[in-house]
């Protein structure tokens, strides 16, 4: 042991002054454990990247009212429960990728034989003659080439059946439909049995009672999180899945139902936020089994799916979400906190999404006005059906 020469280890100070750690008796001849050196730099770091995202972009100042902190929505929350930190959501992210594993594995596993067993048909396209002039000019939308062998009709005639070619078929329409309709289905069930006994469901001036010290209970927290992952699923695949004519609105929509789950949940609005969640859900389940059945010719049980649809879009898009959720978050917030950054944010949101509603229902009544006062056969008959019936609300 004499051959041994030993030192004493100092103790490293933290940078935050709270913490202290001491190395103890080494060997001169022994190096300080790295691992252990890295762990504790490591932790500083998340630390202080911690600190400058709630710095700069979660500042209490913006997305709180006046005089709350995240400490108030951390701490002492009344009614027991999780108490909602944005570090929750980042699960959001690797669920989002299972969820589009898991569409990959229903849509070949259980969508695509039940669309055989519902009779769903593919249409036989003929596959154009390869034509490279004209093929650069569909894919690239440069100017109509005036020497490629064809005449003028010759090619309006190529250019229709390359477009006839691209159109997904109804196997395709299916499988995605089918995907959509389980999800919201058993999103909407949850939602409402999780809710049902809450006294926010029945009053909505319930949902900022003893706000910010308001508890999220399990259930409640999944449904945010299950909710949140779905639309991140979805926008990663708006680039592969089936084109709509309202794709922009499909971008809108998605973009601010993300930033309106995110910022309701570390603002802990909650309680509104399931809200706002389940008056959407009831009646898109609705819409994607009214696809399903016109995918397979169900002409009589799609229209009238369409026509329970349409009733059930219009009364809560255009009047339970505006004069009873709008109005909560706009009106009797205020009772509690006066207006702030994120008080107009969050409205924001919620008015883009009603704009949104009204232009959807606009197209939804001039289907179903050619339905009832100019006797189409079907609502699905006409050619305008894509632009509502093949819509993701």
């Amino acid at each position: 042991m004499d051959s041994l020469e030993y030192h004493y280890g100092r103790e490293e100070q933290m940078l935050d002054n709270s913490v202290t750690r001491t190395s103890y008796l080494y060997p001169r001849s022994t190096p300080f454990p790295a691992a252990v050196f890295n762990a504790c730099t490591s932790q500083h770091r998340n630390e202080r990247l911690e600190e400058l995202v709630n710095q700069w972009f979660w500042r209490q100042d913006f997305w709180l009212p006046p005089g709350v902190t995240w400490k108030d929505i951390a701490e002492g929350t009344a009614d027991g429960g999780r108490h909602p930190v944005p570090r929750d959501l980042l699960i959001s992210l690797p669920l989002a990728l299972g969820f589009i594993a898991l569409r990959f594995v229903f849509e070949r596993v259980v969508a695509l034989p039940l669309s055989w067993q519902l009779g769903v048909r593919d249409r036989v396209r003929v596959r154009v003659t390869p034509v490279p002039k004209l093929e650069a000019f569909y894919l690239q939308k440069k100017q109509q080439p005036s020497q490629c062998g064809l005449n003028q009709r010759q090619i309006q005639a190529w250019l229709r059946q390359r477009r006839n070619q691209d159109r997904p078929s109804n196997t395709r329409k299916f499988c995605e439909a089918s995907w959509r309709f389980v999800f919201y289905l058993i999103a909407f069930s949850a939602g409402l049995v999780s809710l049902l006994y809450t006294p926010w469901f029945w009053d909505h001036r319930e949902c900022w009672r003893g706000y910010p010290r308001q508890g999220v209970a399990e259930a409640q927290y999944w449904y945010y999180i299950v909710e949140l992952s779905f639309y991140l699923s979805l926008l990663l695949c708006v680039s592969v899945d089936i084109k709509r004519k309202d794709f922009k609105e499909q971008i809108i929509h998605h973009i601010a139902t993300i930033f309106l789950i995110a910022f309701s949940y570390c603002a802990n609005y909650v309680r509104v936020g399931t809200l706002v969640m389940l008056v959407h859900d009831s009646s898109d389940f609705l819409l994607e089994s009214a696809k399903m059945f016109n995918y397979g010719g169900w002409r009589k049980t799609c229209d009238a799916l369409f026509v329970v649809f349409a009733a059930v879009f219009l009364v809560t898009r255009l009047v339970v979400f505006p004069c009873r959720i709008v109005y909560t978050a706009v009106v009797d917030s205020l009772d509690v906190f006066p207006p702030y950054p994120g008080y107009y944010f969050l409205n924001g949101l919620l008015l883009v999404l009603q704009a949104l509603h009204i232009f959807w229902a606009w197209l939804i009544l001039r289907m179903v006005h050619k339905f009832v006062f100019l006797g189409k056969v079907s609502i699905f008959s006409c050619k305008f059906m894509y632009e509502v019936i093949a819509s993701v609300f």
